[in-house]
């Protein structure tokens, strides 16, 4: 699937939106639990329809058999069904808000909360202040602790209707949690306690700059400036969500040809998406369970997909930075793809910032795939590249070129890599133990 998922993208970002329409299909019903198949197939589509938000022609007929199906999959529980049958609907229209309702739910029932947020907001696009696709959005953030997202969808919700006593409530709530959350008010029973906890130390309410810059975008749409100066505050309090959602209505409101934006976009993508880990990394060593310790692979291993799909976008777009191609090989060779990142690394070491990092990273890939002797000669011309300021790469490429040496049979050589980095630094991983083994091995020989 991610060589397919590969493919999509290279094809996407050529403007064949077919083909990649396929492979991004493929993976989505082969992995609903990943978020960036889902939007890498809802962005395909909305490319490949000039975001009219209508689709293809008489797509809902044309759609009747998978609208069936679906139906009767959602009937049998068969979620990997109603997955199958959306995409189906949604290749011909991924403005089905009912389509896309479905499969959000379908991945609520399988436990895939990233992806029913994905889809939901895919239905959202359609009709922005649709009251029960915020409702269902609303909830769905809730349960991912993303309040202030949360609260957003309620209060659509209570645009439309005044007296929705789920959302009023909701607003109540979710204001509580995420003051909680923060650790500020933690004796805080309701919204009302907040509030005055906050009046009695700020005096009373007074537009903050991020309500300023939402009520100027209201009125002018078109000034992106400002949509950058209020992701920009969203960044600086670490709301890496809000800012998305800022730069996502930017990209809209810009056409969505500004590369500038895009990269933005991407950039807090990966921010959010790194806050993620890192929330899981002490969830994981409050409580080390195997459904933690489940979760904090998982998020890792999207967090190195996306990484994926932003560098590479990068290095087309930029052909000539060394920076961006270390970046993208050193997500390949955590992606376990040794080949594909050794020639990566091959082109990014002509950086001499970077030129020692590059050839322990291509050293430890061509380890991977069973070539020592290339990896060896990648360590020692390390070893001579690096200088004292980059002592730890210094000590990883003795101690590598040290290992290899030994496993290939040259004593001499592993000697002398092991003996300068026990000379740097003598507790550097089990290097004394290697020294040891290599000179009873000397003895007997």
């Amino acid at each position: 699937m991610q060589q397919q998922f590969e493919h999509g993208s290279k094809s996407s970002a050529k403007g064949d939106w077919d083909f990649a329409n396929e492979m991004f299909s493929r993976c989505v019903v082969g992995d609903p639990s990943n978020r960036m198949y889902a939007e890498s197939f809802l962005g395909n589509l909305r490319k490949k329809y000039n975001n009219d938000k209508k689709g293809a022609s008489m797509s809902g007929m044309r759609g009747a058999g998978a609208k069936g199906s679906l139906k009767k999959s959602s009937m049998q529980k068969n979620w990997p069904g109603v997955i199958e049958s959306g995409v189906k609907l949604v290749q011909l229209n991924p403005w089905d808000t009912a389509a896309l309702s479905d499969m959000a739910n379908a991945c609520r029932e399988m436990e895939c909360e990233d992806t029913e947020v994905v889809f939901l907001r895919g239905a959202l696009e359609a009709d922005l202040r649709d009251p029960e696709i915020n409702r269902l959005l609303g909830r769905a953030l809730g349960r991912q602790a993303q309040f202030d997202q949360a609260i957003i969808c309620f209060n659509r919700v209570l645009q439309a209707k005044p007296q929705d006593e789920e959302a009023r409530r909701a607003v109540a709530d979710l204001t509580v949690r995420k003051t909680i959350d923060k650790g500020g008010y933690e004796d805080a029973k309701s919204s009302n306690d907040v509030r005055a906890d906050k009046e009695s130390l700020q005096g009373p309410a007074k537009l903050t700059p991020q309500q300023q810059l939402e009520k100027f975008i209201a009125k002018n749409p078109g000034e992106i400036s400002k949509y950058i100066e209020l992701a920009d505050l969203h960044i600086r309090d670490e709301l890496f969500e809000q800012a998305e959602e800022v730069y996502t209505r930017a990209m809209a409101a810009s056409g969505g040809g500004d590369v500038n934006l895009r990269e933005r976009l991407e950039d807090v993508q990966l921010r959010r998406q790194r806050q993620q880990v890192e929330i899981a990394v002490k969830r994981k060593e409050s409580d080390p369970s195997e459904e933690n310790e489940s979760l904090l692979k998982r998020i890792k291993v999207e967090l190195n997909s996306k990484e994926l799909e932003v560098y590479r976008n990068r290095c087309e777009r930029y052909p000539g930075h060394a920076g961006w191609k270390y970046e993208l090989g050193v997500r390949l060779q955590r992606a376990g793809k040794y080949k594909e990142a050794i020639a990566v690394f091959q082109e990014a070491r002509n950086d001499p910032r970077r030129k020692g990092a590059v050839l322990v990273a291509m050293g430890k890939c061509f380890l991977k795939i069973d070539q020592p002797k290339l990896a060896l000669s990648q360590f020692e011309t390390a070893v001579q590249e690096l200088s004292d300021r980059e002592l730890e790469f210094k000590k990883e490429a003795l101690y590598l070129a040290g290992r290899v040496s030994y496993s290939t049979g040259d004593l001499d050589k592993s000697e002398g890599f092991l003996t300068d980095l026990a000379g740097l630094d003598f507790g550097y991983k089990d290097v004394s133990e290697l020294l040891d083994k290599l000179r009873r091995k000397r003895n007997k020989g």
